[in-house]
C-alpha cells in the first residue's frame, strides 16, 4: 500500500497572509511542517500542494517536493483530491500546512487503520484534553467516538456536555487520511447542514454516512493562525534548538 503525504498550502490567509513563509527559528514555517512529515515511517512520498509560485520556490530551495495546483479550491481537502488525481497512491494523508509541531508518530497513527481495515475511507486523530479553556473554546474542535473508534460527532461546542462527572474530552487533531477512491468522488458530496452550522468540513462525511476512524494520539499540535500563535510556536522551536524531529512539548 502506497501512502502519500500531502501538505496543502495557499499563500492567502484571512488572518495571516503568507504564513507558510514566515520565518521560525531560522526556517520558513512550511519547512518545519515538511521536515516533521519526512520523519514518518509510513509515508512513501511527500509533496506540498500549493497555488503559489513563491511557496513552491521556497519548498524546492530546501530540497522538498512541490506541486502547483489550481487556485480555486474551496478547502485543503479539495487540493489533496487534485493531487490524488495526478499522482499514484492508495492513501493520501492530508497534513495541515500550518502545524510545524506535527508529530511524525501522529502521521503514522493515521495511516495504520488502512492496513487492517480494507473498507475504511477516512481516518483522523484526537488527543485527550483536560484544560478548561480548550474544552470551552469554539476555536478548538472536539470529537466523540464509539468503542470501535468511529466518530459520532465533531463540534466546536463542549461534547460531551459535563452535566455529571466522568466524561472525557478529546480535541480533534486536524490531520486526515483518505483512500484515493474517496477523494476522486469528493465533489459529489455537497456541503451539508451540519457542516454549514459548525463550519466543520468533516461533518459532511458523517451526514453522508461515511464512517471516520478516529485514532487517539499522545502529542498535541498547534495551528499557526494568528500573530500570537507565531510567537508561541517560535519560542517552542527556538527552545528545541531548531532541530526538526525533536520532541516538543506543546503548552496548554
Amino acid at each position: 500500500m502506497r501512502f502519500v503525504g500531502v501538505i496543502p498550502t495557499r499563500y492567502q490567509s484571512s488572518r495571516l497572509p503568507g504564513k507558510a513563509l514566515i520565518e521560525l527559528a531560522g526556517r520558513p514555517l512550511i519547512e518545519w511542517v515538511y521536515r516533521q512529515a519526512q520523519l514518518s515511517t509510513r509515508l512513501d512520498a511527500l509533496v506540498v500542494a500549493t497555488d503559489d509560485e513563491r511557496i513552491r520556490s521556497a519548498v524546492e530551495q530546501f530540497g522538498g517536493n512541490a506541486l502547483l495546483t489550481r487556485d480555486d479550491h474551496a478547502s485543503g481537502t479539495d487540493r489533496v483530491a487534485e493531487v490524488a488525481s495526478r499522482i499514484p497512491g492508495d492513501v493520501f494523508i492530508n497534513i495541515q500546512g500550518d502545524e510545524p509541531l506535527i508529530a511524525p508518530e501522529t502521521i503514522d497513527s493515521v495511516c495504520q487503520p488502512f492496513l487492517v481495515e480494507p473498507e475504511l475511507e477516512v481516518s483522523t486523530a484526537c488527543v485527550l484534553i483536560d484544560d478548561a479553556e480548550q474544552i470551552s473554546s469554539p476555536h478548538v474542535c472536539k470529537v466523540v467516538f464509539d468503542h470501535q473508534g468511529r466518530a459520532l460527532y465533531f463540534s466546536r461546542s463542549v461534547i460531551p456536555h459535563p452535566r455529571r462527572e466522568g466524561g472525557r474530552h478529546f480535541k480533534h487533531v486536524g490531520i486526515y487520511g483518505y483512500r484515493r477512491a474517496f477523494l476522486l468522488r469528493l465533489n459529489q458530496l455537497v456541503p451539508s447542514c451540519l457542516e454549514k452550522a459548525e463550519a466543520l468540513e468533516q461533518l459532511r462525511f458523517l451526514e453522508n454516512g461515511i464512517p471516520i476512524r478516529v485514532v487517539r494520539v499522545e502529542q498535541d499540535s498547534i495551528g499557526v493562525d494568528t500573530p500570537e500563535d507565531v510567537e508561541v510556536v517560535r519560542r517552542l522551536l527556538e527552545n528545541s534548538a531548531g532541530v526538526p524531529g525533536k520532541s516538543i512539548q506543546v503548552e496548554e
